[in-house]
């Protein structure tokens, strides 16, 4: 089972997609276990959605189309709620 994940930066208004086998696992990097990489700059991270897939190939597709501008559309409008 593979996981798409969104995540908010609210402090400095940053998004990130990935995707993963262990959210858990991937949230806590993301915000503490990290030393270097792009994310590390703009903690703390907030979960803003999560999409279960099947498959890696299932998983990278969406993660493809919500980096698109449409995907970006979708979500910012998560949090415009």
């Amino acid at each position: 089972m593979f996981k798409v994940y969104v995540l908010h930066s609210p402090v400095f208004d940053k998004i990130y997609i990935g995707y993963t086998s262990d959210l858990n696992a991937r949230l806590l990097a993301h915000n503490q276990l990290a030393k270097k990489g792009w994310t590390i700059k703009f903690r703390p991270w907030v979960l803003i959605h999560s999409e279960d897939f099947n498959t890696k190939s299932e998983a990278l597709r969406r993660e493809k189309a919500l980096k698109s501008a449409k995907g970006r559309q979708f979500i910012r409008s998560l949090l415009k709620q």
